[in-house]
């Protein structure tokens, strides 16, 4: 009898664990809303004090309302101008007329939604309820619609007017028939606010920077709604697809969106699946949506000068309204995941504007001018990387074939350009001899190791600093390695032989002149390599990541890394080892907060090693100490200070939310 209740009391227990981890699974699989927070109303062109939304790679984005009085959303944002622009606090407020301004006071409700498909605000009183819809059904297109429930138990009579004000910041309006056209007055973009069909043609006002239309007066029953659609058109031109969208989007409004939805989930689901086993619960799900929604909003459409579709490192920041080269293979790694089509042009982006010679350069805008596209330095290299990633993914040969001569050209190009003394160890430079250049071209440009160091001439638009860098030189040792398996998938037997021979000869250089016995850390050193430059910062943990250290090497690296008084900080593996009098945690920039990719590669290279505990004990802390990082509603940021833990420089920057995405998926090493 005991037994037989045992056995029940066993077969209970699994079914409602299964049940439960059944429903977890299911629940975990959904669009988390407010993940970032949308809130507000700009109150000049220039505001970028809040978020906005945006998808499909579009340049442009919009907002929900702060302001109470506003019954449209904020916006459009736009970025393909001025580094970031609004075109209007709200380019369509739907008013109607009494009904609102009457019963305004009486708010019970203001709510409002932001998710990877859209977004959504609701007003609310204890007769009616207004909510207002959007999303993007392509990267050219946003979608709206606006309801109004009558929550009373009598008929109401409404008469709404859609209006619009633009702020006068270098663009206009003009009416074509049911359309309201918006020009920019500094480049070809356009845009086109497809009024709802009920809108009365003949009551259309338009000025330069202002409209207002009428719609026929609705009646709405008891307990019914009414909606009405509208769309909203911005690119520098429009194909016959896109034009018949426009035409017909009020038509199936729900079945696009639908389909939106659809792909969301979808996305949700292949991102889930590829988690690891340790972060599977609600926390770390939300963090892998906000990190690809972060990425969303930071995806632009090839347009311009850009021939293919990428990401910027921050719309939020307006420096940043670029591609740059090594965000990009971040990018194009993490993205690899969920979408190696988007990540292979990423890739591509770059290498579009590779010279003849190999280089690229550091970053490349939308509007192509000589006088911003940075040629005076590149960015280490990790395209094969990224190239190796992707094909990882899906097996496309054709990219590879496509993208492999230009990579190993790219690669070539550091040591004809790179390697001052011809010792097969290249260091930082520039093109135009500028020692700032060169700091850029490490990407971490104040970085402590770089205070004394000097420039040298190499050749025609060619100088090299005075040292030599052990994270450059591991880039390259990884690309060898990267550029043999691509060679392989190639059957380019020749270069497979090459690269590995070439590998094997740099791997004793790095460890030989790079590493310090003495306390177990690779350091910069002077050009000769006879003496270090003794400052420990996130670079010393890169021969980790490429695989270049010994065992013995990699438990010293270890102890280092987990000392608490060196980079096991609150938000650790910092760039900046916590004990030098030149730490400077607090917007420091390269000189010790907490970047995310460096986090990531020191993590990676310790789980290379097998140091599987100490690797997710420093994600953990990664995850869970910086500011925000898992709490709904805030950015993930440029980088952290280590030891507060608070957000530091641009709010939603991508190879932040790539590093924490790819810090949570089953990653092959």
């Amino acid at each position: 009898m005991n037994r037989y209740l045992l056995l029940c009391f066993y077969l209970f227990i699994s079914t409602f664990f299964m049940v439960a981890q059944k429903n977890h699974n299911r629940s975990a699989k959904k669009e988390i809303y407010n993940l970032l927070d949308y809130r507000g109303t700009p109150d000049s062109p220039e505001d970028k004090s809040f978020l906005i939304f945006s998808d499909k790679g579009s340049w442009f984005g919009f907002s929900t309302p702060s302001a109470i009085y506003q019954d449209g959303f904020s916006g459009p944002f736009i970025m393909s101008q001025n580094n970031g622009t609004w075109l209007s606090p709200s380019l369509v407020n739907i008013r109607i007329k009494s009904l609102m301004e009457a019963n305004q006071k009486t708010l019970i409700r203001n709510s409002y939604e932001g998710r990877l498909s859209g977004l959504n605000f609701k007003k609310e009183t204890k007769n009616w309820q207004i909510s207002h819809s959007m999303f993007f059904a392509s990267a050219k297109t946003a979608v709206f619609k606006f309801q109004i429930k009558n929550f009373d138990d009598k008929l109401i009579s409404i008469q709404p007017v859609i209006e619009g004000k633009i702020f006068e910041a270098g663009f206009s309006l003009e009416q074509e028939k049911k359309l309201i056209k918006v020009k920019s007055k500094t480049n070809n973009f356009y845009g086109l606010l497809n009024l709802p069909t009920e809108v009365k043609l003949s009551s259309i006002v338009i000025s330069d920077t202002s409209y207002s239309a009428d719609l026929n007066p609705i009646e709405v029953a008891s307990g019914a709604t009414h909606e009405f659609i509208y769309s909203f058109t911005f690119a520098t031109e429009f194909d016959k697809n896109e034009l018949d969208l426009i035409n017909t989007i009020q038509g199936n409004f729900y079945q696009e969106h639908k389909k939106i939805q659809q792909e969301k989930l979808a996305l949700i689901g292949s991102i889930q699946n590829l988690m690891q086993d340790q972060w599977k619960d609600s926390t770390y799900y939300q963090l892998a949506q906000k990190s690809l929604l972060t990425l969303q909003n930071n995806w632009r459409a090839a347009s311009g000068g850009l021939k293919y579709d990428g990401f910027f490192p921050s719309y939020h920041y307006k420096w940043f309204y670029g591609f740059w080269a090594w965000d990009s293979w971040k990018h194009a790694v993490a993205v690899a995941y969920y979408d190696p089509d988007l990540a292979k042009s990423q890739v591509l982006a770059m290498y579009d504007y590779q010279t003849e010679n190999g280089f690229i350069p550091d970053c490349v805008y939308r509007d192509n001018v000589i006088e911003e596209n940075n040629y005076r330095n590149t960015k280490p290299p990790l395209s094969a990387w990224a190239a190796w990633t992707i094909f990882k993914q899906d097996g496309d040969r054709d990219f590879i074939k496509k993208i492999y001569p230009k990579i190993k050209k790219q690669h070539e190009w550091w040591y004809l350009y790179r390697d001052h003394d011809k010792d097969g160890i290249c260091e930082y430079g520039s093109t135009d001899g500028t020692l700032i250049a060169a700091k850029w071209e490490s990407g971490m440009d104040n970085a402590v190791r770089f205070d004394d160091t000097k420039l040298l001439p190499n050749s025609k638009n060619a100088f090299s600093m005075d040292q030599e860098s052990v994270d450059l030189n591991s880039f390259l040792y990884a690309e060898k390695l990267y550029l043999k398996k691509l060679a392989k998938i190639l059957k380019i037997k020749k270069d497979e032989d090459l690269f590995e021979n070439q590998a094997d000869i740099l791997r004793e250089q790095i460890n030989h002149q790079f590493y310090n016995e003495e306390d177990g850390w690779y350091y910069d050193t002077s050009l000769d390599g006879n003496s270090f430059i003794k400052i420990k910062g996130s670079e010393g943990w890169i021969p980790l990541w490429a695989g270049i250290a010994s065992k013995s090497k990699a438990n010293n690296l270890l102890k280092i890394m987990m000392d608490s008084t060196q980079f096991n900080t609150s938000v650790p593996l910092q760039t900046l080892d916590a004990s030098s009098e030149k730490f400077k945690p607090d917007g420091g920039y390269w000189r010790g907060p907490t970047w995310i990719d460096q986090s990531y590669f020191g993590i990676k290279g310790l789980k290379k090693y097998g140091y599987e505990s100490e690797a997710n004990e420093l994600t953990r802390k990664l995850i869970h100490n910086a500011e925000g990082v898992t709490q709904k509603g805030k950015a993930i940021r440029e980088n952290y200070n280590p030891i507060s833990g608070k957000g530091l420089e641009a709010y939603n920057f991508s190879w932040s939310a790539a590093h924490y995405l790819l810090l949570l998926l089953n990653e092959q090493l």
